[in-house]
């Protein structure tokens, strides 16, 4: 079955949907205009960029550069949290994108080999996709659930201390903020989960379906894909957690509000 070029009229007629957005922020004041254009264009350009990028890997299928470019993915993504999570870089980067890196790495060979069964663990077709859509998944749960964590401690100090000075340790006066901070996190994408196929049908099992591929193959790979995002977005939610415990403390337990940004 071949699948249908947009095209460049077909483009255009989707920049032409921009005139809703923009003529209701312009009627409402939204203030949401030079966003939204902002936003628009450095899309474009970043989509381009990565058009380009991904042709020339697929192409080539190097696995050490594909290795690569999954490294500056986890990278991109590690300092994405922290800079959405209002968390500053320095302390907290390097740690967090070795935590993330092992779990998503551990994950992509897992599914390549014994869900997909590759041959080629580090085929650039399967690993970079799949990389972006555990990666891209994941942000949300801990963007939410480390900014919750940090602001749960802010917000009940006195309560926290409180437990240390009863003789809890550090780790155990945290574990009731760390279990908030997850459950917050993870609902979203349980409920996607839980709603998929019939409330809405995701981006991986449509694009399958447009590129030719039958419905009973594209539902294959989305149940393991969903499967896998859930997995690594819980243990990167804990690993980022236990970042901000290991980084985030002093050796008496006093939270280092010092690594909030504007602190």
């Amino acid at each position: 079955m071949e699948t249908y070029e947009i095209g460049l009229t077909g483009l255009l007629f989707s920049f032409l949907l921009l005139f809703i957005p923009v003529a209701i922020s312009y009627y409402l004041r939204l203030k949401l205009i030079s966003s939204t254009v902002e936003s628009v264009i450095r899309m474009v350009l970043q989509l381009a960029f990565v058009g380009v990028f991904l042709t020339f890997l697929f192409d080539l299928n190097n696995s050490l550069l594909n290795i690569l470019w999954v490294l500056v993915m986890v990278f991109v993504a590690s300092h994405t949290v922290l800079k959405n999570a209002e968390l500053k870089t320095r302390s907290l980067l390097p740690t967090l994108i070795i935590s993330m890196a092992i779990t998503n790495y551990a994950m992509l060979l897992y599914f390549n080999r014994f869900i997909i069964d590759l041959d080629d663990l580090f085929d650039a077709r399967y690993l970079i996709p799949i990389a972006g859509m555990v990666l891209g998944n994941s942000l949300r749960a801990n963007v939410v659930g480390m900014e919750n964590f940090c602001s749960e401690i802010r917000r009940n100090e006195n309560r926290y201390l409180f437990s240390l000075s009863m003789g809890a340790e550090k780790t155990e006066a945290l574990i009731p903020y760390l279990r908030k901070s997850m459950r917050v996190a993870l609902k979203p994408t349980i409920a996607n989960m839980a709603t998929i196929g019939i409330v809405f049908i995701p981006g991986m099992m449509t694009g399958q379906i447009l590129a030719g591929a039958s419905p009973m193959v594209a539902i294959e790979y989305q149940i393991a894909i969903m499967l896998a995002i859930y997995v690594t977005t819980i243990v990167n939610l804990l690993f980022g957690i236990f970042v901000l415990i290991h980084k985030g403390f002093d050796e008496y337990g006093m939270f280092r509000k010092e690594i909030m940004r504007g602190a």
